[in-house]
Formats: structure tokens, C-alpha cells, sequence
């Protein structure tokens, strides 16, 4: 099968592969659908990311249909439809029964998915710790509102669920990409109200036209919008998604005292906390990467209509024409958000 690899700092390209199998009990082989293309994709391709490992098949956002299961799966079985999760986690060790999926210590946990084992840019992928990593898609729902799912999505729902949000509050989302809107709906599930600021003009309109019932600001307004419209000099809950210097400092300056800022975007560089100046407001931090063990939960919140990623999928290409597609996410042209790619 054809197979879109990382074959060394800035080169992706198509090689031929066997297809994969089973190679352990709790494994199951996926027949891919439809994928897209994610920013770590390119983090990749730059050489940013040290554990991916040359040769390896990459792409992690994905749905399909279960080809086959080892012998110890019991929550799907072949011909299921599945969201597949970005990490791979065993279910069993000290982070894993504590939702900390993340830090999985199973030599295959965490987020091995097209960075340190084959992913979904294929045909098909052997996904381990199937039981856990597989979520069957209602009835009803389709390939394209069920494939943000398994990461970008859920980093939204683990952002919004650990940012402390009540009722009567308000959330700002710094980043009005895909997983800040992302995150935008599913603070908007706890919050009285939600604030997008995001630089990009193109964007802040895309989230005026199908998110109309969040307030999108541009970031040189936030401050004074923040401190004159929120409750308390500031938001309650920030959720940085942007993932730069300025959105970062943004982020905790626009936070009221008090206020959790979860950091949930990914950076080129580190980033500093200026404590004198931030001295008294009595912020909590909490950082990333997604803890994405609740599929189950996004794919019922999908089909119950309460949120719906799907106007977030802006361009479709087939997986022949995968180069185009990786050139045009990357360039964020003709107001591209996700890339689809169908497989034929």
C-alpha cells in the first residue's frame, strides 16, 4: 500500500508498505476513510519533533472501519465505524486510571500514532490498545462530523474541562483556529459566555459565520474588552490555543485574578512567565498535552446536535493528491482550517 512517510527533516513522501496486521492481542487493524492533516504534522516535517522517527508513516487524525481485532478486543469488531484517538494508552498504569492518558508509560502510550509507529496516511493502520484508542460512531453520524474527534476535538473538550469554568462565567480563547473553536464549543457547554480573539480577520469572520453565538475579538482590542466586559476586571477561564509569544502573554494578561489559564497550544519556543509583572493576581496554569480518553463523550455531545465541528473540515482533496493538500494547510490559504482527505 501506499504510505505517506517522514523520510528526514523538511521531506515528506509516498512509499510502498505492506499492509499491517495484527501483532498483538489488544491490537485491531483500521481500514482508513477519511484523515486530515494536523499543525504537529508539520512540526514534523520541520525536524521539531525529536522522538518521530524517520520512515514512519505519519497522520493521526483519522476515522475508518475495523478490518480485523486481536483476539483480547472486546468493544469493537469488524465492520465497526470508529473515531481513533491521537494517543495510544493501556488503561492500566499509575496515569492512565487517573485520566492522565497522556503520560501513558507503556512503551507504546502517548502519542505514538504516525510519530513513532505507522499512522493513518495509508490505507490502513494497526492501532494498539484498541479497546481504549477506538470509539464506535453512532449511527447518524458522518466521517466528517466524527473526524476531528480524536484529537483536535478533543483537545477542545480536555482544554474546556480542566480550565475550572462555571456557569456564570466567561472563557476567552486566545486562537481562533481549529482547536480554539474547538475549545470555544465546549467551554461554550459550561460558560455563561465565550470570547474568540484571534488575529486573523478571515478567521474571526469564519467564527462570526458559523459560531455566530460566540463574541470574536482581535487581540489589540482584548485587554480593554476583557477588563470592561467581564464581570471581575477579566476573564474567568482562558484557554491559549494560539500557540506564539504574543497570544501567550495575552492569555494570562487578559485573565482576571484568580482565573486558571490552561495552555493548550503547542510552541516553536519556550516562554516566560514575568512574575513581577503578573505578581498578585494569584493565576493557575495548567499545560498540555491532551489527556483524549473521552471520545465517547464528544461523539454523543456530536449526535445530541450540542456541538458540531464539522464547518471546521473547509477543503476535501483525495489521498492521491496529498501534497496539495499538505501545501495548502500549511500555507493557511484560500481560508483553509482542516484539510480532508478521502481515501479511494
Amino acid at each position: 500500500m501506499k504510505a505517506y512517510c517522514y523520510l528526514g527533516k523538511d521531506k515528506f513522501g509516498f512509499v510502498e508498505k505492506t499492509e499491517p496486521h495484527i501483532a498483538d492481542p489488544r491490537d485491531a487493524v483500521v481500514r482508513v476513510t477519511l484523515s486530515s492533516i494536523c499543525t504537529s504534522d508539520l512540526h514534523i516535517m520541520h525536524g521539531l519533533v525529536p522522538r518521530a522517527r524517520t520512515g514512519v508513516t505519519v497522520g493521526h487524525e483519522f476515522v475508518g472501519v475495523v478490518e480485523e481485532t486481536g483476539a483480547d478486543v472486546k468493544s469493537v469488531k469488524a465492520g465497526d465505524r470508529v473515531a481513533v484517538n491521537v494517543e495510544t494508552y493501556c488503561g492500566e498504569c499509575f496515569f492512565c486510571r487517573r485520566g492522565w492518558v497522556n503520560n501513558c508509560t507503556s512503551p507504546l502510550g502517548g502519542w505514538a500514532l504516525g510519530c513513532r509507529i505507522d499512522g493513518a496516511q495509508a490505507a490502513y493502520v494497526r492501532v494498539p490498545f484498541a479497546d481504549n484508542g477506538l470509539t464506535k460512531i453512532p449511527d447518524g453520524v458522518s466521517d466528517e462530523r466524527a473526524l476531528l474527534v480524536g484529537d483536535v476535538l478533543a483537545t477542545g473538550y480536555w482544554a474546556a474541562d480542566i480550565a475550572d469554568i462555571g456557569a456564570d462565567d466567561t472563557a476567552l480563547v486566545v486562537g481562533g483556529g481549529p482547536v480554539g473553536l474547538c475549545a470555544a464549543m465546549c467551554a461554550a457547554l459550561r460558560a455563561k459566555r465565550v470570547v474568540v480573539c484571534e488575529a486573523d480577520a478571515g478567521r474571526r469572520e469564519f467564527a462570526k459565520r458559523h459560531y455566530p453565538q460566540f463574541t470574536a475579538i482581535s487581540p489589540e482590542h482584548a485587554e480593554e474588552f476583557c477588563r470592561g466586559e467581564c464581570a471581575h476586571g477579566g476573564a474567568d477561564a482562558v484557554i491559549e490555543a494560539a500557540g506564539t509569544d504574543a497570544s501567550f502573554a495575552l492569555g494570562w494578561k487578559c485573565a482576571r485574578p484568580n482565573a486558571t489559564v490552561v495552555v493548550a497550544a503547542m510552541y516553536d519556543a519556550p516562554q516566560v512567565l514575568p512574575l513581577p509583572d503578573m505578581y498578585g493576581k494569584n493565576l493557575v496554569f495548567k499545560t498540555g498535552g491532551v489527556d483524549g480518553c473521552k471520545c465517547a463523550e464528544e461523539l454523543a455531545l456530536i449526535a445530541e446536535g450540542k456541538i458540531d465541528p464539522a464547518p471546521l473540515i473547509t477543503h476535501t482533496f483525495a489521498f492521491s493528491d496529498i501534497e496539495k493538500a499538505y501545501e495548502l494547510f500549511a500555507s493557511r490559504a484560500d481560508g483553509v482550517m482542516k484539510v480532508a482527505l478521502r481515501s479511494e
